[in-house]
């Protein structure tokens, strides 16, 4: 039995919490139905326990959104150094940099992605350029001698511009799900579906499918998922797109399968478990040609474009004009492959572990 302590920076009770919160949570899962004892630290979320168990592993939550990181430090010293055989850093854009402290037990990191060019998106410019050139390659230079993990060979290659060499990458999991029993959509339907931020681009989803609607007046389009640039996107949409926010699952799972096609316009993804999800349901994807959708769109059966709304544009006309045929396939494993990759990477991290 191994005690394992992982670092992120939120949880899926946090009200920011993406696709890499559900990977982290799936995998800690996992690891605790080994038989492993696993405690999770996390940023607070009003409203929750500062402590609680959730799915057979241990939830710690201190500090706000930057404040984790120092809390992070402090809970190792004073709660976790001789308590935990092994670290799993789960690195989301600033990372909690463990290898500077802790040194009694191995860490492993687990980088989804670098920012990149997504610092441009969502910082004002000098912290954008700063953060960029700057702090982005002084933190990753923390993991250059640790093992690291990653969910795509586009990330490994970006992870290798910043030194870090050879990191092992992880499938992608999901979870079990029958497909919802309903028929295609007559009419054309293109589906968005992500966080309504500007690194996903979803005002550059809507500007495709204008391309469509300009020929097709019958098509539509509909954009699941909230985040910052709901209110704007929902003040003036353009006819036939629905902003239709955060929706329930089983009508999520049903929209997705009676779409089309679903049109992806991220700046970068570590892989793009939303075209994955699509494939999962019988919906194939046009995707922008950036790392991470060239890994989750290949995989999965789509069509990759130049990342611009025309070219998409172009691309969802072709495809419903029947001049691009596109067949969806599942490119996805179960959770409990993943859990064991990872729990075969903590193990040898142990064993090769010399402390300093």
């Amino acid at each position: 039995m191994m005690r394992i302590l992982i670092l992120n920076w939120k949880d899926s009770a946090h009200p920011l919490a993406g696709g890499a919160e559900v990977y982290t949570e799936r995998v800690a899962a996992d690891l605790a139905q080994r038989g492993h004892a696993v405690t999770l630290f996390v940023a607070a979320v009003e409203g929750r326990a500062g402590r609680e168990a959730v799915d057979g592993y241990d939830v710690v939550r201190q500090g706000g959104r930057f404040g984790v990181y120092r809390q992070a430090r402090r809970f190792w010293k004073t709660e976790g150094d001789g308590r935990f055989d092994v670290v799993l850093d789960v690195c989301n854009t600033r990372p909690f940099l463990s290898p500077r402290y802790v040194h009694s037990v191995p860490v492993v990191a687990l980088i989804f992605q670098v920012a990149r060019e997504v610092w441009k998106y969502e910082m004002p410019s000098p912290v954008a350029l700063a953060g960029r050139y700057v702090f982005e390659p002084h933190w990753l230079r923390s993991y250059r001698n640790v093992p690291v993990l990653t969910i795509s060979e586009s990330s490994a290659a970006s992870l290798a511009d910043y030194g870090i060499h050879d990191s092992a990458v992880l499938s992608i999991g999901a979870d079990p799900s029958d497909r919802p029993v309903v028929d295609k959509a007559t009419s054309p339907t293109v589906v968005f579906l992500g966080r309504l931020s500007s690194n996903k681009r979803p005002d550059e989803a809507i500007a495709a499918f204008g391309v469509l609607r300009a020929v097709r007046p019958d098509a539509r389009l509909w954009v699941m998922g909230d985040g910052p640039m709901r209110a704007v996107l929902e003040a003036d949409p353009p006819p036939g797109v629905e902003i239709l926010g955060h929706v329930p699952w089983d009508e999520r799972q049903r929209r997705l399968a009676e779409s089309n096609v679903l049109v992806a316009t991220s700046v970068r993804e570590g892989w793009g478990l939303n075209v994955s999800e699509a494939a999962a349901v019988g919906t194939p994807s046009i995707g922008y040609a950036v790392d991470g959708l060239r890994d989750s769109v290949v995989s999965s059966g789509g069509h990759l474009v130049d990342p611009v709304p025309a070219a998409a544009g172009r691309a969802l006309l072709d495809f419903f004009d029947g001049r691009l045929t596109l067949t969806p396939r599942v490119s996805t494993v179960e959770w409990s492959v993943v859990g064991g990759e990872v729990e075969q990477a903590l193990t040898g991290a142990i064993q090769s572990f010399r402390p300093t």
